[in-house]
């Protein structure tokens, strides 16, 4: 049986860059286990037509590793996803990475103070595992009534099915979140009709996208600090736009940008109003684009603003009862964010599971580490999400905590590290509070923010600095550490 210092659950952005920050601090010893046969996580997985970033390229990748390539202010799929390949092979992560290999059950022993992980290649053990798959992983379908009867094609947004031709095709598409705010546009000139079904509608503003012009990229490329530069600008305006989700008075002044672009691009006075929210931007993740309005204005599309109620062989049946026969059915209705599949398959030293522990409610120390799993590390956690900056900014501060926090377990002899449950209590509670007159709480609505048990688990209430800063120093007080043997069971502080 394998024994590694550290175990990384997942390849996509969140490990690849756990695993370059672990070997730049001299930890080698470590595995990254990847069920798929490629690097890259969400934006391997995610290849539908018209799938970019909303955010800024330059804000949207490591800073360590800064790309001087971009070709437009807002990267698409493919440039993103051959920038994280290559980000990885420049710091010798691919060595690492067991692909094919999906982890299927972490079991923590008080006595040997390790991890035990099944694997589907296998068992291994680790001094400590880093859970790595992130919140949009798992693709979310929601459970209607006959849809096991459709006798057409099915497929979730994020497992694209580039073999079916949709020319000519009648479509359902079911959500109107992020990732159909990018396909609706793309595949509406090639379908004979898209019958659109929204539950909620959504805040979409102008997006300030562009092809970066050659002299542009000259001066990324050849201008020392140009790129750097750029990035702080970025950080700057999207810091600006994160005061107005602790402030809804802001974004309500904001999204009245939204309003003249709907009235701009939908004419229709009863399109238009069903397309009008009634809540306040930000409440909902905030979308930017400039075709999706004008797509839904073609005469072949129908926007059906309910819910799908059930499906009768080829007929989709809304929740107002209105009838639609179609050939196929594409689901842009996000992901596990909060019940997230890992939660049932890591386990404390006693038998329970994360989502044990939970009850729907995710919750971590610093959205970091969680009472009760010793010696382990959710990245991207609960409690850390914002509505406006970069995954990416979220990420480095973890890792920077992270490496700190593993350093000095090394430097001491420390077997065993968990964070104290009061301590993790007491920041929750102060994050809930926070919470209470932000956007994502006062904003009116009903978001994935909100977990089954109406708690929002997912939201920083607070700046990014702010975050950075509580991330950028390990505070050993807030831990139980045990430098004993490993048959020992007593902790020390």
């Amino acid at each position: 049986m394998k024994h590694y210092d550290i175990l990384i659950v997942g390849a996509g952005i969140s490990g690849i860059g756990a695993a370059i920050r672990l070997k730049q601090s001299g930890i080698d010893n470590f595995a990254v286990l990847e069920k798929g046969d490629a690097l890259g996580g969400t934006w391997r997985d995610n290849t539908y037509p018209g799938c970019a970033c909303d955010v800024p390229s330059a804000l949207y990748s490591y800073s360590f590793a800064p790309n001087r390539e971009w070709s437009r202010l807002f990267a698409g799929q493919e440039e993103i996803r051959q920038y994280i390949e290559r980000t990885a092979a420049e710091h010798g992560v691919p060595a690492h990475v067991k692909f094919g290999t999906e982890m299927q059950r972490a079991q923590w022993s008080e006595q040997s103070r390790r991890w035990t992980v099944d694997t589907s290649a296998g068992t291994s053990t680790a001094n400590a595992v880093i859970a790595a798959a992130g919140p949009w992983n798992e693709p979310l379908v929601p459970a209607i009534p006959g849809l096991d009867t459709f006798t057409g094609e099915v497929f979730h947004s994020s497992r694209w099915n580039h073999t079916y031709d949709l020319t000519g095709k009648r479509i359902a598409v079911v959500g109107t979140g992020a990732s159909a705010v990018q396909f609706v546009p793309a595949i509406q000139p090639t379908v004979e009709s898209l019958h659109l079904y929204q539950r909620t509608a959504q805040w979409v503003l102008p997006k300030p996208d562009h092809t970066l012009p050659g002299v542009e990229r000259a001066i990324l490329r050849r201008v020392p600090g140009a790129i750097r530069a750029l990035r702080r600008v970025e950080y700057a305006i999207m810091e600006s736009l994160g005061l107005g989700f602790r402030h809804p008075w802001i974004l309500r002044m904001i999204q009245q940008v939204g309003k003249a672009q709907l009235r701009a691009q939908v004419r229709d006075p009863k399109l238009r109003k069903a397309l009008t929210p009634d809540y306040t931007l930000g409440c909902k993740r905030l979308l930017l684009s400039n075709t999706y309005y004008p797509a839904l204005t073609r005469s072949n599309v129908e926007v059906l603003a309910n819910a799908v109620q059930s499906v009768r062989g080829n007929v989709v049946v809304g929740s107002d009862g209105a009838e639609r026969e179609v050939d196929a059915i594409i689901f842009g209705t996000g992901f596990h964010i909060l019940d997230m599949p890992i939660g049932s398959r890591v386990f404390d030293g006693e038998g329970r599971s994360l989502d044990d522990h939970w009850k729907g409610s995710p919750q971590a120390y610093l959205g970091t580490t969680v009472a009760g799993f010793p010696n382990a590390f959710v990245l991207l956690g609960p409690a850390l999400g914002t509505g406006h900056t970069s995954a990416f900014m979220i990420l480095e501060a973890q890792l920077e905590y992270l490496i700190q926090a593993v350093t000095q377990a090394r430097n001491n002899g420390w077997t065993r590290m968990e964070p104290r449950r009061e301590v993790q209590d007491a920041f929750n509670a102060r994050v809930q509070e926070a919470l209470a007159t932000t956007v994502y709480n006062a904003g009116g609505c009903q978001s994935y923010f909100l977990d089954v048990n109406g708690r929002n688990s997912f939201n920083w209430p607070w700046s990014t600095d702010r975050m950075r800063q509580r991330l950028g120093r390990f505070d050993e007080s807030a831990y139980d550490v045990s430098r004993e043997p490993a048959s020992a069971t007593a902790t020390s502080r």
